[in-house]
Order: structure tokens, then sequence, then C-alpha cells
């Protein structure tokens, strides 16, 4: 396997712990695949990722901050409603919904 496919691997493992109603930071998911400062990695493998085989909607930016624009933000805003996520202003209350990965 190349480096970034055992990277991207370790991301999707990561994300798809994640549970319904949770968040993480892209951070938050690169720390926990054992690549902590790797965050624009973990964007750039959510933008190249099939949607439907991860909740992508589940990773923010740092402070719950929904980093898409436009109709992506509006629908990532919306998939986290239906899982019962708030919102504090328009970003995601961190305090009821941040997910703790455990190692």
């Amino acid at each position: 396997m190349q480096p970034t496919s055992v990277r991207n691997a370790a991301f999707r493992r990561a994300i798809l712990s994640i549970p319904k109603g949770k968040v993480a930071t892209y951070g938050q998911v690169a720390a926990a695949a054992g690549y902590p400062r790797y965050h624009r990695a973990v964007a750039q493998f959510l933008q190249s990722e099939r949607t439907d085989r991860v909740p992508w909607q589940r990773v923010v930016g740092a402070g719950g901050e929904i980093k898409l624009r436009y109709e992506k933000a509006a629908e990532q805003r919306l998939r986290l409603r239906i899982e019962g996520v708030t919102f504090s202003g328009s970003r995601v209350n961190l305090r009821l919904h941040q997910h703790s990965f455990h190692r």
C-alpha cells in the first residue's frame, strides 16, 4: 500500500467511528488516525472520497465551524440537524456534540 493509501485508510476508520449526533474536527480526525497536524490532508481526503462511503458531515473545522461553502455547507448543516446536532449561531455546539476518540 502507498503511504497516502495507508493514511487515508486511517482517516476513513477514524471518521467511521464518529457516532451519529457527534462531530469531530479535522485536527481531531488527523490525530486519532495517528497523523497529528495533518488536518489539511483530512480535508483533501474528504474532497476525494465518495460521499456515500463516510459520514463526511460529522467532520467540522476548529471551533465547530462548517468549512464548506454554498450548497455543500447547507447540506452539511441539514445532515447534522437531522442527526440531532445543535448549533450555537453558525457553529456546532461542541460542548454537547464533540466526539472524543479513545485510543
